[in-house]
């Protein structure tokens, strides 16, 4: 039985080596606001607040949020929100990258003109002086990495961000060990926070990349913990769809997640859940809650119920022999070495 959100009490841990701490398990807010393909909006206003104050019942003090979420209405919300509370007990992180103005190139990327410039208006919109997380949202290679940390620095300077953090699709390991090597030598702010995309399905940054974050002890927050939904058990390979399902309004979602592949690995979810009394949501959770190098998965919900389910998974203990099952149902691209 799931507890209510105020029964639920998240722990801190610690966020890396940049000497804060985040709760166990963090908010993600990129439905807010957020218009699907098929013209409806995922999560409005209201449904947000609903939201917030549920995480902040269970203790939860660590939202993260983008500037393009939502179309920016996703980061008004929060500062509406916020403004009612104490700032400094919540840590907020947000990203810059996605391009805002149609017709415009340099209001897409990290080039110094754009991150200054979407940097001062998402602080309008948060309704604060600073954040606590400025994520550069995807990799610009267009912009030379010095450049990027000299930018970045300056903001830490100013006092608009206080840590440094890389979100990515793909494993790029190598892209901010040489972004950070940079900003060692030049005695500038360097990453130390990564949010890649990890779960039971998407392993590829299994390896080197969850390998350098520990040797470099960096934070690493995955992000779509649950597949985007899929690890949720709300699909089955031999029903229809859901109407008002993720799959049922994105074709790329039913092309990367319904395959036999990963119903096989849903499979062992099921079974592993049934046997510590959880949901395969919960018990997703907390497979990757325990992975060596992850710091605190960012766990979305659309409902204040699915945010309780998701929640609970923290208070989950998963045997040894549980979480070797889990991981050998689809194994990641490097197993073995």
């Amino acid at each position: 039985m799931t507890p209510e959100l105020d029964e639920i009490d998240l722990d801190t841990v610690p966020l890396g080596r940049t000497g804060l701490r985040t709760s166990e398990l963090q908010l993600g807010t990129w439905r807010f606001g957020r218009v699907t393909e098929a013209g409806n909006v995922e999560i409005d206003e209201a449904r947000a607040r609903e939201l917030l104050d549920g995480y902040e019942a269970a203790g939860g003090r660590y939202i993260d949020t983008a500037d393009v979420y939502g179309g920016g209405d996703c980061e008004r919300w929060i500062g509406d929100w916020l403004d009612e509370r104490d700032r400094e007990r919540y840590t907020i992180a947000s990203k810059v990258y996605w391009q805002i103005r149609d017709g415009d190139p340099n209001s897409r990327g990290t080039n110094r003109k754009n991150v200054r410039h979407r940097v001062d208006a998402l602080l309008d919109r948060l309704d604060t002086d600073y954040v606590d997380i400025l994520y550069i949202h995807r990799w610009d290679d267009e912009t030379p990495a010095r450049e990027l940390m000299k930018t970045l620095n300056g903001l830490v300077e100013s006092g608009k961000v206080h840590y440094l953090g890389a979100s990515t699709l793909r494993p790029n390991a190598w892209k901010v060990a040489r972004a950070n090597e940079i900003a060692r030598n030049e005695g500038w702010e360097p990453f130390t926070v990564l949010q890649p995309r990890y779960n039971l399905v998407d392993r590829e940054v299994e390896g080197d990349y969850l390998e350098f974050a520990r040797q470099r002890d960096l934070a690493v927050s995955p992000w779509s913990p649950l597949g985007q939904g899929f690890l949720t058990g709300k699909y089955d390979r031999d029903e229809d769809l859901p109407e008002e399902s993720k799959a049922a309004e994105s074709s790329r979602f039913q092309e990367a997640y319904l395959t036999e592949e990963n119903f096989d690995v849903h499979d062992e979810l099921d079974a592993v859940a049934d046997e510590v009394d959880a949901t395969p949501a919960q018990t997703a959770l907390a497979w990757l809650a325990g992975r060596d190098g992850v710091t605190a998965p960012i766990v979305g919900a659309r409902t204040t119920d699915q945010l309780a389910e998701n929640l609970a998974a923290a208070a989950i203990d998963l045997s040894d022999e549980q979480i070797d099952r889990l991981t050998a149902a689809k194994p990641g691209p490097y197993d073995g070495l």
